[in-house]
């Protein structure tokens, strides 16, 4: 994929015509893995489903706003497999979970969400309004773009090999091509590129990528040189350097409303906390350390392009947020933090979810599900001051519910 100016050099100019230029490569982008799935339309659970799950916990239930018309026309969706929800079921990779027990608390089952029910966006996508879930891009039809689909890929990561020893997925580069084709789909259902870029002006874009950069790339020696040729600070230079060449394309093709999703405290997962942690509690600061140079840089990119015309582009602090989580879990409805619900090995940490396997009970208590993915009653608790921040910490600037009223 070509690259596009950085945001040193970009020039303003107004959307449409910047929309135009980008469409005049799409033609060389095909979607990746569009065809490898048959289209079906996932619906949305009702909302006295969410209000079951909700109230399953021992935290207040989550304030879901009363029906009426979504607050923005569209949402698109970016990231791993903390929010994919389908795209890799019908690629070869070991990154999937499409199969039992994932999906025990969803409605429609195992659909390939990382989960035991709803992912965050999918939280977020009934705080803005929506009646469906946002489908995957490989299975949605031509008219489900006008409302949004999901790119994202269990994993992806920023750099092009990130993840590439669990097989098949769809790179942030790749997820951006899929976006092109998508863009280069709505103008041909809307009529014009002016229309297109308007609609896109209004919608809410959430890109949550940086996970696997460490996980499965700069922390795993044995398949990556990263960690030897880096020193942390260099490595989330690189990583941000790279990241904002991507976002910038993203913004040629009309992406306006953009939260960056900051990534979590991936040291504190049941994987490393398996590996790494000799009493089995104590999260992994190495880890965690580097991971706040990279999100510490994620503040001062949103700032950057914020000074792009009719951009805004926001921070979510989820290291920040699933902090809280950990120190207070009780306050929150939660008991165990340390262990997955689901999978084999210390801390149900060593080896994620299996096939049939019997999860915990109590999944409403836990805050992981796997060895390294939230549970549903965690996700929710995230969403919520996702949505609508609950310290002036958790955002910067804005959160979405904010960044859904910005013109």
């Amino acid at each position: 994929m070509r690259r596009s100016r950085s945001i040193g050099d970009f020039i303003p100019s107004h959307t449409p015509s910047c929309l135009a230029r980008g469409l005049a490569r799409v033609a060389m982008h095909a979607p990746a893995t569009k065809r490898e799935m048959g289209r079906a339309r996932r619906r949305f659970v009702v909302l006295l489903a969410l209000l079951v799950a909700a109230s399953s916990s021992s935290s207040p239930p989550a304030p879901w706003p009363a029906a009426a018309a979504p607050q923005v026309p569209c949402y698109f969706i970016f990231g791993d497999s903390l929010v994919d929800n389908g795209n890799n079921n019908m690629i070869v990779s070991i990154a999937r979970a499409n199969y039992p027990p994932y999906g025990i608390d969803f409605a429609a089952g195992a659909t390939g969400r990382f989960c035991n029910g709803l992912t965050t966006v999918d939280v977020l996508a009934k705080l803005l309004g929506f009646d469906d879930y946002i489908p995957p891009f490989v299975a949605a039809t031509s008219q489900q773009l006008l409302t949004g689909v999901n790119f994202a890929s269990a994993a992806a990561g920023i750099r092009e090999e990130t993840g590439q020893q669990l097989g098949g997925r769809i790179t942030f580069s790749g997820q951006i091509q899929n976006y092109q084709s998508a863009v280069q789909q709505l103008v041909s259902i809307l009529g014009d590129e002016d229309s297109a870029a308007a609609h896109l002006s209004r919608c809410i874009f959430t890109v949550g990528m940086g996970s696997n950069d460490y996980l499965n790339n700069y922390f795993m020696p044995a398949f990556y040189s990263t960690g030897r040729r880096y020193t942390p600070e260099q490595y989330a230079d690189v990583l941000v350097a790279q990241y904002s060449r991507q976002l910038q394309v993203m913004y040629n093709y009309g992406a306006r409303k953009v939260a960056l999703m900051g990534v979590g405290q991936v040291g504190c997962s049941p994987n490393e906390l398996a590996q790494e942690s000799p009493s089995g509690f104590i999260c992994v600061e190495r880890i965690n350390s580097a991971i706040r140079m990279f999100n510490q840089r994620l503040v001062g990119l949103v700032d950057q392009f914020n000074t792009l015309p009719g951009a805004h582009f926001t921070y979510i602090n989820v290291y920040g947020i699933f902090d809280d989580l950990l120190k207070a879990p009780g306050a929150h409805g939660l008991k165990v933090t340390n262990r997955g619900c689901c999978g084999v090995g210390r801390n149900n940490g060593q080896v994620t979810c299996l096939p049939f396997q019997t999860p915990c009970r109590n999944r409403q208590e836990y805050l992981f599900w796997d060895a390294f993915h939230p549970t549903e009653a965690a996700n929710i608790l995230l969403s919520q001051r996702i949505y609508r921040a609950a310290q002036p910490s958790d955002v910067h600037p804005v959160d979405i519910r904010t960044l859904a009223r910005l013109y």
